[in-house]
């Protein structure tokens, strides 16, 4: 049933990463279910609190809910699909399925560090140009950045996996657990200047956003350093989530770009799986909790509801 391996019309991929591991694939099933049922009550729930309470109709947390947004669009592009994979006897996925699944989780990646980027500016002012910030960062301002760290990733993408779809392609084994364009770029047997070009053109602009963030970081520790203490605690609860996640995203992109690049072959097969699957579930996993405990108005706004909602019950008789 598989189309040989030189085929260039094969309209299915075939992903080789997956393991033989038995009846241990329902336990499989049931923790990757347990993240993903947690990635979508945790983030729903923030995304909940933050629109029905006006006390966090800010900036900050408006920024907020748009992070959580893509991190249940990320995980759906992943999840349903690993789950039906993990259950299946034969690991292919369709052409148009695979492509689509680059789309989604690639546009995935590029919002997450739009959104950070975003984020970083508008500590930047609330921390170093406090006495500008209302006038700066108003209404329209906030509903233009959260258009543009949504439309230019998308676009950008779009024309990346145009490039790639129209490629003439010599195989169809991927060999990960997930379609990811890289490992569909390799597989041309036709040129792909064009696509190598726009793709160091996209990398560079990501590090220039990467770039941006890291220096309105540095900008917001000088002026911290040099403040009251209170203003250093403030800044440090604030902008320490913010700081984590961006560093813990990177990292997970770091290890996936290295495992496209590098020989690794010598790395055993399951730590390559997760090393591919930690870029893509550990902002959805940890950024809820980590923003939800850290930030201490999410905190307290959610504790309330959960106490109102305790209180407002009706005692037994």
């Amino acid at each position: 049933m598989m189309l040989n391996s030189t085929s260039s019309t094969s309209s299915y991929f075939v992903l080789e990463a997956y393991l033989h591991v038995g009846t241990l694939r329902y336990l499989l099933f049931m923790l990757t279910a347990v993240i993903y049922m947690f990635i979508l009550i945790s983030n729903t729930s923030l995304i909940v609190v933050i629109c029905m309470n006006r006390s966090l109709h800010e900036p900050m947390y408006v920024f907020l809910c748009s992070l959580f947004v893509n991190e249940l669009y990320g995980s759906t592009g992943l999840f349903p699909f690993l789950l039906l994979q993990i259950l299946s006897d034969v690991h292919t996925v369709s052409r148009p399925l695979c492509f689509l699944q680059i789309f989604c989780l690639y546009t995935y990646a590029s919002v997450q560090f739009s959104s950070l980027c975003v984020m970083s500016y508008d500590r930047y002012l609330a921390i170093c140009c406090p006495l500008q910030y209302n006038t700066r960062m108003t209404s329209s301002r906030v509903a233009l950045l959260i258009a543009l760290s949504w439309f230019y990733p998308f676009a950008s993408i779009l024309v990346l996996v145009s490039l790639s779809f129209s490629l003439q392609l010599c195989g169809n084994r991927i060999h990960k657990v997930y379609c990811d364009n890289y490992s569909v770029v390799k597989l041309s047997c036709s040129d792909t200047s064009v696509n190598n070009l726009y793709g160091i053109f996209y990398t560079l602009t990501t590090v220039l956003l990467v770039l941006f963030i890291f220096y309105s970081y540095m900008r917001i520790i000088k002026v911290c350093l040099s403040g009251s203490k209170q203003t250093r605690q403030k800044a440090v609860t604030t902008v320490t989530p913010h700081l984590v996640s961006l560093l813990n995203f990177s990292c997970g992109c770091f290890f996936e770009i290295a495992q496209n690049r590098f020989d690794m072959k010598h790395v055993p097969n399951m730590l390559r799986i997760f090393l591919s699957l930690y870029w893509l579930t550990c902002q959805p996993l940890f950024n809820p909790i980590m923003y939800g405990l850290k930030i201490t108005k999410i905190r307290i706004t959610c504790k309330n509801v959960v106490i109102g909602k305790t209180s407002s019950a009706p005692s037994s008789p």
